[in-house]
């Protein structure tokens, strides 16, 4: 990190993401931890985040409060996410029957920056603002094929390939090579690998620049569909929606710039 990038910020921002669903309560020991700071360092930062109502006390532990999601707001509200693939989303949805998101890639994990979820058989838990593993999810795979090579080694340079299930895909040769075969295909389909009994296909969302800078993503469950079967039947219409959400995106073209790709 830059010098000028360094300080109280930075700090204060590694406090607020030292919490998670595991960790929603976290001791003053256990957050300068898992920030990397010294303790006295995550204390301040805490008194200050308490004082501006980010997080609160209980007992012992801090707990963030919903103020906090003002912070992640503020990216959705800034690109217009929401109104612009509201629709296309919900129709995706509608015609699969399954959930359908849009992702960004955010360092070594994709995270979900709209949502559209129907009841599933699906056990796995996913809103706005998750995050996953980027080498097990299809919407990884889609925006790792969209990088430079130099951004692309970065990233195995940087990205711990654990294994989610006995199917994730750990071997960084086998995933160089679905990346490829993503970027040559135009897709991306994985089953068991982020959750046992996931399988996701996803695709492209393209910048009028042709640049990767979303990913599109139907998810469904082994118990309904197979890999084969759900890309047989649902790629020509996650095309589909992609290119309308691609025009759509026309009005955010700092999209990509965002997403760090």
């Amino acid at each position: 990190m830059r010098r000028e990038a360094m300080g109280g910020l930075a700090k204060g921002l590694a406090v607020i993401r030292a919490f998670s669903r595991d960790h929603a309560a976290l001791s003053l020991s256990d957050i300068a931890r898992s920030a990397r700071i010294p303790a006295a360092t995550a204390r301040r930062c805490l008194l200050t985040l308490e004082e501006l109502g980010y997080v609160t006390r209980s007992a012992r532990d801090f707990l963030l409060r919903p103020k906090v999601l003002e912070l992640g707001a503020a990216y959705l509200e800034s690109m217009n996410i929401e109104q612009i693939t509201k629709n296309h989303l919900e129709e995706l949805a509608r015609n699969t029957a399954d959930s359908a998101a849009l992702c960004v890639l955010d360092g070594v994990e994709i995270v979900y920056i709209a949502r559209t979820s129907v009841r599933t058989l699906l056990r796995l838990e996913a809103h706005v603002g998750s995050r996953f593993p980027a080498h097990a999810t299809s919407t990884g795979r889609v925006l790792l094929a969209g990088v430079s090579p130099e951004r692309l080694h970065r990233y195995f340079q940087t990205a711990k390939l654990e294994a989610l299930t006995e199917r994730t895909v750990t071997d960084p040769q086998k995933l160089r090579a679905l990346i490829e075969d993503c970027r040559r295909n135009g897709y991306a389909a994985v089953e068991d690998e982020l959750a046992y009994g996931v399988i996701a296909l996803a695709v492209p969302v393209l910048d009028h620049h042709r640049r990767v800078v979303a990913a599109l993503n139907s998810s469904s469950h082994s118990r309904r569909t197979t890999k084969t079967r759900l890309v047989r039947e649902r790629l020509a219409m996650l095309q589909q929606v992609s290119r309308q959400i691609s025009a759509d995106l026309a009005t955010v073209p700092w999209l990509s710039l965002s997403a760090q790709i």
